[in-house]
């Protein structure tokens, strides 16, 4: 409980209106550049079942035939307001493909004549795949900045996880939309243990006191029951680790497993780093290792990959090798916070690399 609750809540509720001002005006001063004098926006359907502004602007952006990258892209740029460089970085592409991209898709709708205009009921299935990518990655950079000072934008991670109620509220019957909100709930519910003094808290040292009990029930809630797809898999995953009073009653190898089967269906080479990690904790650094094999050709800039590698091979004790891993990871690293925590992590393999005097 703040000190002063009524100096809080006001303070909260004032950035809650600026962010929204600010979302709102990114709206009107972009959407305009989507239309140009080849497409008008078309007559809006009699039947909108959407009901809310920033989701009906997502679907009305992610028109199948603009491609599955290009609508994405197209939509996080104009309608959720992120930057040419964070998109990218969502990619794991760089900037200028991402800009590319993002122009080839607007003389698409110059050259197609696509209108645009709020989907009608029927029209929706067809866009839910993108409207659900759109919404995962704005959480993604709310839940871990890309870049800057901040490494959590909880205000763009609540968004995301609005947009996703709603949607469940329109498709109830899809697992796929379920299993997003229960991942974005899951993950969003650890916020307040993440930091500590402005300090990045691995996963195992968080104070799980601090975890929202009452988000975690709600995603536990949504994935009773759902059939295994891409995003319900990931949200089994965060659920084991929900479900783990310590860290040390963590289920690794259940959370191994999932991941092999998430990466099996997606062959994703984030789901691989990811699964590496949990085999590391459930079989040991070497198998581990050996996962990361072949990664770095399809995640060059991610700086992910290099750290992860540096903490195996700590824990095979080569502390040499870690350094020059943790180098890489340094180059790369956008956020201050991570940037930070890599350097103490550099320092410590430094001090093992040394002979002692």
């Amino acid at each position: 409980m703040p000190e002063r609750p009524a100096g809080w809540l006001a303070a909260v509720a004032r950035r809650r209106a600026v962010d929204r001002r600010r979302r709102e005006a990114t709206l009107n001063r972009y959407l305009p550049l989507l239309i140009t004098d080849e497409v008008q926006a078309g007559p809006e359907p009699d039947d909108d079942p959407i009901g809310d502004d920033q989701l009906r602007l997502i679907f009305t952006c992610c028109h199948p035939a603009l491609g599955l990258e290009g609508q994405i892209a197209l939509t996080l740029r104009f309608v959720a307001g992120l930057g040419t460089a964070e998109i990218a970085r969502l990619f794991l592409v760089s900037r200028a493909t991402m800009a590319a991209r993002i122009t080839r898709a607007k003389k698409k709708i110059a050259g197609a004549g696509i209108p645009f205009r709020v989907p009608a009921a029927g029209e929706l299935p067809a866009r839910t795949r993108s409207v659900l990518t759109t919404v995962y990655l704005i959480f993604t950079e709310g839940y871990r900045a890309t870049a800057g000072e901040q490494l959590i934008r909880a205000e763009l991670a609540a968004e995301a996880i609005r947009l996703g109620r709603l949607l469940h509220r329109l498709l109830s019957d899809d697992p796929e939309v379920a299993g997003l909100l229960a991942l974005m709930l899951l993950q969003h519910a650890r916020r307040r243990a993440r930091l500590a003094g402005g300090r990045l808290v691995l996963l195992p040292e968080q104070d799980r006191s601090l975890w929202d009990t009452g988000e975690i029930a709600e995603g536990l809630a949504l994935l009773a029951g759902r059939p295994a797809c891409d995003y319900v898999l990931q949200a089994r995953i965060a659920a084991e680790h929900a479900l783990a009073s310590r860290a040390e009653d963590t289920s690794w190898p259940a959370i191994a497993a999932l991941y092999a089967r998430l990466e099996e269906r997606t062959g994703s080479p984030v789901v691989r780093l990811n699964r590496a990690v949990a085999v590391a904790e459930a079989d040991g650094p070497e198998p581990a290792l050996r996962l990361l094999a072949g990664l770095d050709a399809r995640l060059p800039d991610h700086h992910q990959l290099p750290a992860t590698r540096a903490e195996l091979l700590l824990r095979l004790g080569r502390p040499a090798a870690a350094v020059e891993e943790y180098d890489r990871a340094l180059a790369l690293v956008g956020t201050v916070v991570e940037r930070e925590f890599l350097a103490g992590r550099r320092r410590a393999a430094l001090k093992l690399r040394r002979p002692t005097q």
